[in-house]
């Protein structure tokens, strides 16, 4: 599975496919993004709709920095994700 680092605001988050399957099937994707580990890890989820029709981890690695943090700005907390079990441990 793919995974990119980008810095938004001094912070560093690490993206990944969420791995989450929708009917949606290769038309949208979704995305997770993580900063730190353990308790004080922060997860955030979002989907995307890539242009063409390419992999998911292909599609990831042509996303520019730009995009993914205009992505982590329109994400959701991982509280009000089904992606996250709506936050479940």
């Amino acid at each position: 599975m793919a995974r990119r680092t980008i810095t938004v605001d001094g912070e560093v988050w690490e993206v990944a496919p969420s791995g989450r399957v929708t009917v949606y099937g290769k038309d949208e994707f979704g995305l997770v993004f993580q900063q730190g580990t353990g308790p004080e890890r922060r997860r955030r989820f979002t989907r995307y709709a890539p242009v063409g029709s390419r992999s998911t981890d292909a599609s990831l690695a042509e996303l520019s920095d730009r995009e993914l943090t205009e992505l982590l700005r329109q994400s959701q907390p991982a509280w009000t994700s089904p992606e996250s079990a709506y936050g479940a441990r």
